[in-house]
């Protein structure tokens, strides 16, 4: 019989690592796939449109500021300044919030999702900061996140609005606005918020959670992004952007 010759052995195929389509591994893997100079330039540009950003939230002090931002868990921001306009005007302070009670208080926050939640902690809160700080709010974060309806999320908020410090709170704005751009690509608002602090060039860090919320609220919107008018879209790594 004729000689067959040999067939090359062949390599059993292989399964798809999970980085072969599934965009959302590849995000977590990459981190910021944004190199530093164009980094720089996003924040820069985004300084230019607005130098001094802040929160859309009303309030008076660091205390009406905690109110504020525990009552702005799944609601937005005009219905919490709706409610605490007239929250405010009768009770501001923690000794008159508790003097409310939890019924009392849920009468003037009503409007909001998950009231009766909220007014709950918000009475435990302000007993807290009666009975083991002497009525201020707290800036160190284990304090802050020991109070009911405090979390990592609202903590970075009042230590980057109200005493400075260069921290970034990751709502679905920011973590939208991270992952399209690729800035810090996460499958978590823990993930992207680590992730953030590597990426931000350092000036910018202050104020980096207020242009990134208010960039996706207004431009980076979720179901049809603005990006005719987005300021950073040239070094946007989008690849759905809308048409100009």
């Amino acid at each position: 019989m004729p000689h067959e010759p040999e067939r090359e052995a062949r390599e059993p195929p292989r399964r798809p690592t999970p980085e072969v389509g599934c965009f959302r591994h590849v995000w977590a893997e990459r981190g910021s796939t944004v190199n530093r100079a164009a980094r720089e330039r996003i924040f820069a540009r985004l300084r230019e449109a607005d130098p001094e950003p802040t929160t859309e939230l009303h309030y008076g002090t660091t205390f009406e500021l905690l109110v504020a931002v525990v009552l702005s868990a799944q609601a937005t921001d005009r219905s919490v300044n709706a409610a605490t306009a007239k929250l405010f005007a009768v009770a501001h302070t923690p000794e008159e919030i508790l003097r409310l009670g939890e019924r009392g208080l849920a009468r003037y926050i009503r409007t909001i999702g998950l009231y009766n939640s909220k007014a709950r902690n918000l009475i435990k809160t302000c007993r807290i900061l009666l009975d083991h700080h002497g009525g201020e709010v707290p800036r160190e974060r284990a304090a802050l996140e020991a109070l009911p309806g405090v979390g990592r999320k609202t903590a970075n908020v009042i230590l980057n609005t109200a005493f400075g410090e260069p921290t970034i709170a990751v709502d679905t704005h920011v973590f939208r606005v991270a992952n399209r751009t690729g800035l810090a690509r996460g499958k978590t608002p823990a993930e992207v918020e680590r992730k953030l602090l590597k990426a931000v060039p350092e000036p910018f860090h202050r104020n980096a959670h207020h242009w990134l919320i208010l960039h996706g609220r207004y431009v980076c919107t979720a179901r049809r992004p603005r990006c005719r008018e987005c300021v950073i879209a040239e070094w946007c790594e989008y690849r759905r952007k809308t048409p100009a």
